[in-house]
């Protein structure tokens, strides 16, 4: 089994506003990162193989996905809190609205599957709603 992750934020401005600068700036160092990190697996692009800023899956244009596969938890999690990332992780507050519910959630898929953004929404709202299970969890939980 892998670990799926998903998770939504919230933009304070559009991608091109002066105020998500440097959050975009750091988009491609982040990603690179992410994609040479021990575990790492997959992560989610538009058609064009770019960030997923153009895609809409929420009714706000301003909430964006991420969305990726890691071999496991503990790959995910070292990434997550102890590389590069946990700078911009940081930072948060700077481009992002705070979510007043769960933004990410995480699940086990088979190996060589892919998750779709469809999947990743239901799950985050299913978590939202009903809570931690097998189904759909947070690094809290010990599934």
């Amino acid at each position: 089994m892998h670990l799926a992750q998903f998770n939504i934020a919230e933009a304070l401005d559009t991608m091109e506003s002066p105020v998500m600068a440097d959050f975009v700036n750091n988009t491609d160092r982040i990603n690179a990162l992410a994609e040479k990190s021990p575990g790492f697996i997959w992560r989610f692009t538009d058609d064009e193989g770019n960030d997923s800023y153009s895609v809409r899956i929420f009714k706000s244009d301003f909430i964006l996905v991420n969305m990726s596969v890691w071999e496991n938890r503990e790959s995910l999690f070292k990434f997550v809190y102890n590389s590069d990332h946990v700078e911009i992780f940081r930072r948060k507050k700077e481009w992002f609205s705070k979510m007043p519910k769960m933004h990410m959630v995480l699940w086990y898929i088979e190996e060589g599957e892919i998750p779709t953004l469809q999947e990743g929404k239901k799950r985050l709202e299913y978590l939202q709603e009903h809570g931690e299970s097998e189904y759909a969890f947070s690094f809290k939980s010990n599934f």
